[in-house]
């Protein structure tokens, strides 16, 4: 990646979001994008267009859990949570991922 900042690759935002709420517990859809962008160390965009469009499909599969509370700025906010079927998926697509960034090391080891 170069030093602009990019879109998330595809099929990875949800194990992102999985991951982060795994790691740092509940919170808000802000809170979760800028936290993965701070993980990807700024070379990641993530936008309200990208973040909670994912988050609902997560809701809806039961990985994740909402519940309303109040932002350190006192707004009313919905609150992300992983739940016990999210963390299972959280695994098997840490799993997924693994398996496949081996497969694609080895062609980088291939000498032309």
């Amino acid at each position: 990646m170069s030093n602009d900042k990019s879109d998330v690759l595809r099929g990875t935002l949800d194990l992102m979001i999985l991951k982060a709420l795994d790691a740092m517990g509940p919170l808000h859809g802000y809170a979760i994008a800028r936290r993965i962008e701070q993980i990807s160390g700024q070379q990641l965009a993530i936008n309200q267009g990208t973040i909670y469009p994912a988050l609902v499909k997560l809701s809806r599969r039961h990985w994740i859990a909402t519940k309303w509370g109040q932002s350190t700025t006192g707004r009313r906010v919905k609150f992300y949570a992983i739940t016990a079927k999210g963390q299972k998926q959280l695994r098997a697509e840490e799993d997924d991922w693994q398996r496949a960034a081996g497969i694609v090391a080895r062609f980088f080891k291939l000498s032309g």
